[in-house]
């Protein structure tokens, strides 16, 4: 993280342009700098003449600076603005305490067109002016509205060119043994040659591969098989950990025989790739293969077999991931569900509520059985302690509306009170006196009754007339989940007891907060 350091005539050039600032009127609009930069270097804008030159055009529309989003070493291709940690604070939480946003080019504020669009979305049903000083962008404007379309046009268009190429580059390898496009399935990794690209085995992840075949033949389960991958510090594909999941993805890929295969249309990520199948009818060959014809049908048995008798189905019966937790070493803890054949021939099945660790580093924490009791003391603990509790949704409220009509009632009453004045038009002591007298009354208890906060815009609290216990009720087991997850509450779980955790916030936490941009995206 760089150090962004002022220098001595910055800071006097800051100190003016703070001057002139004092100097604006109260009602003046109120102004957010957002600053970006993904790497600082020598040859980059800095953050400070950034700053500069936003703080003197903020001046020029006649706005009052009242905060500076500066995220620093933030790709704006990875993140958008309002999940930047300094920015995507103001737009989610802090949107009543500005009415402009100024950043320095559009480069600086979003690279993607797409989240551009979805900045002017947001800013349009808030009420907020988005504007650059180095661009043409500004929504306060009707030459900048018109920029704006003619981007979101050219944008468009261009989306629709790369879709009609991706889709030719991917109808095309579907025809070539070259490898084309596409990310190879583990074992495998794409090298140039004289050719053009082409797919070779990738040997550390070949034998790996392998061994996962042999510890499947001797009849060693997945989650066995995983746990030894990451004791050993093997990464996954993705880099991360190893769970049955990925690699249940990576032994059903029949890309595993050396064949191309393709995606169906609107394919979920459980849905297996299929071969995709040349002119001759023959599976179109790609690169030599990690598993034989035989090997792969086998390994499909054995996972067919396995998911027969309920193997790999733990994770799905877990609940309030996030809330119970391990006493000992503080990790999630899951539901593990095992089957033993009884002497009788019946299948008896177990629960049992162990820690997320014992798949790492084992932490010898205990482990509870009957999951499904837990579970329920949880549930009626939570009932217990917070299920009356209302359930409260934050929401945006603009304070126009009510300025105007405040503005109105003061103009009203200063009319009336002139009008009564000695020599004013009420002043005859008579039936026109009383008349404006009672309406100079009424006007005062209209204008009482109006809270000054409510001129501005601001969140406003609303309770539905709705509990916990009620909404709960109704949405089921994952909406509570979710809430306690989002309120911070936790169930340790210690040899004998257990602990429920309630922040003293609680109440803040629960507060149901609308996510403009999680509906878009």
């Amino acid at each position: 993280m760089h150090e962004v350091e002022w220098s001595a005539a910055e800071l006097k050039e800051l100190e003016e342009l703070s001057l002139r600032e004092a100097q604006l009127p109260p009602e003046a609009p109120r102004a957010l700098l957002s600053v970006r930069l993904s790497v600082l270097t020598d040859e980059t804008t800095s953050p400070v003449r950034q700053e500069l030159d936003l703080r003197r055009f903020a001046l020029l529309r006649g706005c009052r600076v009242v905060g500076v989003a500066r995220d620093l070493n933030v790709s704006a291709t990875k993140v958008p603005p309002w999940k930047r940690p300094e920015l995507g604070d103001w737009i989610n939480n802090r949107a009543p305490e500005f009415d402009q946003i100024l950043f320095w080019k559009l480069d600086r504020f979003v690279r993607r067109i797409s989240d551009l669009h979805l900045m002017i979305e947001w800013c349009k049903e808030f009420r907020k002016i988005l504007a650059a000083d180095k661009d043409p962008i500004d929504l306060d404007s009707a030459y900048g509205e018109m920029m704006v379309t003619m981007i979101a046009g050219m944008a468009r268009i261009e989306a629709a060119n790369m879709e009609v190429r991706l889709e030719s580059l991917w109808k095309y390898a579907r025809t070539t043994e070259r490898w084309v496009i596409g990310k190879p399935v583990y074992g495998y990794k794409s090298i140039e040659t004289q050719d053009g690209r082409k797919l070779v085995h990738a040997p550390e992840k070949v034998r790996i591969l392998r061994w996962v075949f042999s510890m499947l033949k001797r009849k060693k389960s997945m989650h066995k098989i995983t746990q030894i991958l990451n004791r050993a510090q093997i990464p996954a594909a993705s880099g991360g950990q190893w769970h049955s999941a990925n690699l249940w993805k990576i032994l059903t890929n029949p890309a595993l025989k050396g064949v191309r295969t393709v995606r169906p249309p609107g394919a979920k990520s459980k849905d297996i790739s299929r071969i995709v199948y040349g002119t001759d009818g023959q599976p179109m060959r790609v690169a030599k293969h990690i598993f034989t014809d035989a090997e792969f049908n086998e390994i499909q048995n054995i996972l067919k077999s396995r998911a027969k008798n309920g193997a790999g189905k733990n994770s799905k019966t877990s609940l309030f991931i996030g809330v119970v937790k391990c006493g000992t070493c503080g990790d999630n803890m899951y539901k593990h569900v095992t089957k033993k054949k009884r002497k009788s021939g019946k299948v008896a099945m177990y629960s049992a509520i162990r820690c997320a660790s014992r798949t790492k580093t084992p932490c010898g924490g205990p482990s509870f059985p009957r999951a499904d009791d837990i579970y329920g003391a949880l549930s009626d603990t939570v009932l217990d302690q917070i299920g009356d509790y209302a359930v409260v949704h934050r929401e945006y409220s603009r304070g126009a509306e009510t300025l105007a009509r405040t503005t109105e009632l003061k103009e009203s009453i200063k009319h009336y009170m002139s009008g009564l004045a000695p020599g004013g038009i009420y002043h005859d002591s008579g039936y026109v006196t009383k008349q404006a007298e009672e309406t100079l009354q009424k006007l005062n208890a209209e204008l009482g009754t109006i809270d000054p906060d409510s001129t501005v815009d601001r969140w406003t609290y609303n309770s539905k007339g709705v509990t916990y216990r009620q909404h709960w009720s109704s949405l089921g087991v994952q909406q509570m989940e979710e809430d306690l997850v989002r309120a911070g509450i936790t169930f340790v779980l210690h040899e004998g007891h257990a602990d429920l955790l309630i922040p003293e916030d609680v109440k803040k936490r629960l507060v149901v907060k609308k996510d403009y941009f999680k509906k878009k995206i």
